[in-house]
């Protein structure tokens, strides 16, 4: 009974050992958390926007981690977690990749999610860490290493799937708004021309014959058709947003299925 007893109290703090794993805060700007100080700010945004390009036309997500240790914890293991607790990938497809590295420890791990095992099997990604990214490190080129281990994962994993196109109602809002306006002066001048029928033969609107001159019927049908076209030309309304660097949702909810390799430097 009491060796029962020592192996239930033996589970329960290994699980709690393992949910009690002090990750670092989810990013919300950047998929390229550098929490080591190793990227500078040039390298950090280039790998940025190349990320965050590839996730615009695959919706794939890739993640790259730069930590000073993982403490007692394997790298696979702590790079599982990672990828569950920040939900790399989206949920309906698990398509997250995790690049991971512990500089102090001089460990590092190329690890997929349940989506992307057979576009990126172990194979490659031990392929990556051996010849992309382990020769780089050595000598202490980190960015070399990652930006061509970042180039290949997308060179296999670009296929797989296509993002969900997004709409774009900006020009055409500026447009609508537009012809309404024009629509609105039009309207005011036609009310203008009905309540002066039969307000004398002297009047210029009004034809002799009680009927709205033609000048102004053609003059109202160019407005209205022209309207339309001219929109957006002469003034551009107002914008959605900035017109800089797209922004990022952040990661999606996806979970590992403990693919992937590591290795050391």
């Amino acid at each position: 009974m009491l060796k029962k007893l020592l192996l239930c109290l033996s589970l329960v703090l290994c699980i709690t050992t393992i949910f009690a794993q002090d990750y670092p805060e989810r990013p919300t700007q950047s998929p390229v958390a550098d929490f080591t100080g190793t990227l500078s700010p040039q390298q950090k945004e280039a790998l940025d926007v190349k990320i965050k390009a590839f996730e615009d036309s695959t919706s794939n997500q890739i993640a790259v981690v730069l930590v000073k240790t993982l403490g007692d914890y394997e790298i696979i293991q702590y790079g599982n977690g990672l990828i569950r607790k920040w939900g790399i990938g989206t949920k309906d497809k698990n398509n997250g990749v995790l690049v991971l590295v512990a500089i102090d420890d001089r460990k590092m791990s190329v690890q997929t999610g349940y989506g992307l095992e057979g576009a990126l099997p172990d194979i490659i990604t031990q392929e990556i860490i051996q010849n992309d990214m382990k020769p780089r490190f050595r000598e202490g080129d980190y960015y070399g290493g990652l930006d061509a281990a970042t180039t290949n994962i997308i060179k296999y994993t670009k296929g797989e799937y296509k993002a969900t196109k997004k709409a774009s109602g900006s020009n055409t809002g500026r447009r609508g708004g537009s012809a309404g306006f024009v629509i609105i002066i039009v309207v005011i001048v036609l009310i203008i021309i009905f309540r002066n029928r039969g307000g004398g033969g002297g009047n210029r609107v009004i034809g002799s014959r009680g009927g709205a001159n033609p000048f102004w019927w053609l003059l109202a049908g160019n407005m209205l058709s022209g309207g339309g076209r001219s929109s957006g030309s002469d003034w551009g309304g107002f914008s959605g947003g900035g017109g800089g660097g797209s922004s990022w949702g952040g990661f999606g909810g996806g979970s590992s299925g403990g693919g992937g390799s590591s290795g050391s430097w």
